[in-house]
């Protein structure tokens, strides 16, 4: 079976959470498919870079989702969570799924 790279876990955990709930406007399952996508992404990282990295990586999800609500003031909310995204996307690819 192929590999889900963890960037492509933790990214679609932040802007899945936020289309769910958005579009069901049920804040309550857009945070049930974040915490479920963050939970997945922080398995594959502690498998892949160990506890440490997962650590930090895992707290960089956790405040790519506080951050984007600051964040969604000044650029919109849709941008704010691709950029967002983007950013866990591209630190959980140079910690964890680069080596693969």
């Amino acid at each position: 079976m192929a590999r889900v790279p963890s960037a492509l876990v933790a990214a679609s955990g932040l802007v899945g959470g936020y289309g769910v709930a958005r579009w069901t406007k049920k804040r309550q399952l857009g945070g049930v498919v974040l915490a479920a996508a963050g939970a997945a992404a922080a398995q594959q990282w502690r498998e892949r870079a160990g506890g440490t990295a997962a650590g930090a990586l895992t707290a960089a999800y956790v405040a790519a989702f506080a951050g984007s609500h600051p964040l969604a003031k000044k650029v919109g909310a849709w941008p704010a969570v691709f950029g967002v995204a983007g950013a866990v996307a591209l630190a959980s690819w140079a910690v964890a799924d680069r080596r693969a």
